[in-house]
This record gives structure tokens, C-alpha cells and sequence, in this order.
């Protein structure tokens, strides 16, 4: 099985702008295909660490003496550095979202697709929660708060008040049975799209995927050196939104203040106002590429 294909591989490379003799960090080891790029480019002295929070990832490590793969959550990627001997780097790519390995493993219940899949979704298998949990003991108001923020749907309440009344009668267990609770929900003829929706919500609350990125970004301002690059492929509007107000903006939310001069500091300068897109070529070879989009920020 193909573990994942690496999304917008050479232009998130190109990103970087690598230094044969620097150090990078690869925040989401994945299948490997992004650390093969940048191995490609770094000389003998450049170093490259290499993260996942999934100890599977690690087997697709390359075998490179320049390398470091770690398993660990890159919200401590801080420690994970000083671990190594380093205080900053030269660059820090995160491919965000799920591989598709994890989407094609029915154990891992990622995916509607399998009827029969528990509802886990924990990309580090080691964690506590699980989506059966958020989906059997989360009270109705949490749920609907959880689709309607990381779902972004508009009838978050309904859904939230299908569930916890078919959790009165049986646990929710699988994919099937939590598609069946909420069929009532499901508008004909966007079914994929719609549950799509649901099952990435349950998610980004498991994993904690928000919070995790921000903390990223929140930890690039010191652990890149000036002129350094952060390079992230977001997947959905919620994770975009923060790379892009955070170049922008230096915070999440808002505006930020400007001097008397009318200028704003910011810790980065964004390198594209627009996000970049995959070319039609990549899409038609790797459907799953279509809602990538990826934004570059240089360190001031």
C-alpha cells in the first residue's frame, strides 16, 4: 500500500529556499516524500529533523546519516530541537491533515468509507481520546459546537441532538452506526461532501489539530533564524485562515496594531498573498490534492 503521496512537493520545497549547509524540519515525516526532497538538496553538512506523531510514519524515514526521525507531536517542537543540540533552524515545512494511508486504513477509522471501522481517528494511536468517546460522552451542546466550528455546518444542533438520541438506545461504535444516527441529517445527492464535513470535525477535536498548528506557529517567531522560511499545506479554510492571518497579521484573529507611522510588526513577511494551488496535472493524478493550499512566511 502507498503510505501517501506528497502534495505540492517541489514548490513546498522551492519554499524553503535551502542552503546545502542548513537545517530543516519536516513537522510531518508522513510517507517521506517531502524529507527525500529536501535530502535531494541539503550537502553533506546540512541536517534534516524529521517528525510524526504517528510511529508508523517512521518506517518511511530515508536512511540518511544527515537525518533525524522522531515520533513526537510538533507542538513540542521546541523541546524536540533542544533535544538534538538546536535552538533554531533554517526552515520548517508542516504538510498539515491526514495521509492517505491513514484515509485508506479502515482500523484507523478516518474515513466514512468503511461501515465497519471503529470511530478512533487518533493519528498517534497512543492517545486517550478516541471520536467514540467525543461521539458516546461529549454532551449535546459540545457536539454542536464542535461541527459547527470545525465542521463549519450549518445544522450543527440537529446533528448533535441526532446522536445523543441514538446513544441512548446503543453506544456508537463504528463508522456505519454513526452514519445511520444522523442520516436524517444528510442532504441527498451531497452525501460524500456532507460527511466529509462530520467525520473531519471529530477529527480536528481528537487531535487537537488547531491548537496543535498554532502552537507551531506561536514557536516558529524564535526557533527560525531571521530570513528562515515556515512553509505549511493546509487542507481546510480553519487551518489556512490561521497561516494566513499569521503572516498577515502576526496573531489569529484581528488586526494588528500599527505605530504612529502607519506600520505593522509582524514576526514574518508573507512570500505569497495568494495561497498556492496544485497545477490541474497534480489533481487529476492525486484527487486528494484538490483543497491543498500553501502559504510561505520569511522570517523578519
Amino acid at each position: 500500500m502507498k503510505y501517501h503521496t506528497p502534495i505540492l512537493c517541489a514548490e513546498s520545497v522551492d519554499g524553503l529556499n535551502i542552503s546545502p549547509d542548513g537545517v530543516y524540519v519536516d513537522v510531518t515525516l508522513g510517507g517521506g516524500g517531502h524529507s527525500r526532497a529536501i535530502l535531494d538538496r541539503l550537502g553533506e553538512d546540512g541536517r534534516l529533523i524529521a517528525l510524526d506523531r504517528d510511529a508508523e510514519a517512521l518506517a518511511n524515514a530515508p536512511d540518511d546519516a544527515r537525518m533525524i526521525a522522531q515520533h513526537g507531536d510538533f507542538r513540542y517542537l521546541r523541546n524536540f530541537l533542544a533535544h538534538h543540540g538546536y535552538r533554531q533552524v533554517d526552515g520548517i515545512l508542516a504538510d498539515l491533515g491526514v495521509s492517505s494511508h491513514h484515509f485508506d486504513d479502515a482500523a484507523r477509522g478516518f474515513s466514512f468509507r468503511f461501515a465497519d471501522a471503529p470511530l478512533d481517528m487518533r493519528m498517534n494511536v497512543a492517545a486517550k481520546l478516541t471520536a467514540k468517546e467525543v461521539v458516546n460522552k461529549y454532551s449535546e451542546n459540545r457536539l454542536k459546537e464542535i461541527f459547527a466550528q470545525y465542521g463549519e455546518l450549518t445544522d450543527a444542533q440537529r446533528i448533535a441532538r441526532q446522536i445523543v438520541t441514538a446513544r441512548q438506545n446503543t453506544s456508537v461504535e463504528t463508522a456505519g452506526q454513526l452514519v445511520e444516527a444522523i442520516k436524517q441529517c444528510i442532504p441527498r445527492g451531497a452525501e460524500n461532501k456532507y460527511l466529509a464535513k462530520v467525520f473531519q470535525a471529530l477529527r480536528i477535536e481528537v487531535n487537537g489539530e488547531l491548537e496543535c498548528l498554532m502552537t507551531l506557529l506561536t514557536q516558529s517567531v524564535e526557533l527560525l533564524r531571521e530570513g528562515g522560511r515556515l512553509v505549511v499545506i493546509a487542507y481546510h479554510s480553519l487551518e489556512d485562515r490561521l497561516v494566513k492571518n499569521f503572516f498577515k497579521n502576526g496573531m489569529f484573529e484581528g488586526v494588528a496594531q500599527k505605530d504612529v507611522y502607519g506600520n505593522v510588526d509582524v514576526p514574518f513577511k508573507a512570500l505569497n498573498n495568494r495561497a498556492i494551488v496544485p497545477t490541474d496535472a497534480e489533481i487529476e493524478a492525486n484527487s486528494r490534492a484538490r483543497s491543498a493550499k500553501m502559504r510561505m512566511g520569511m522570517k523578519n
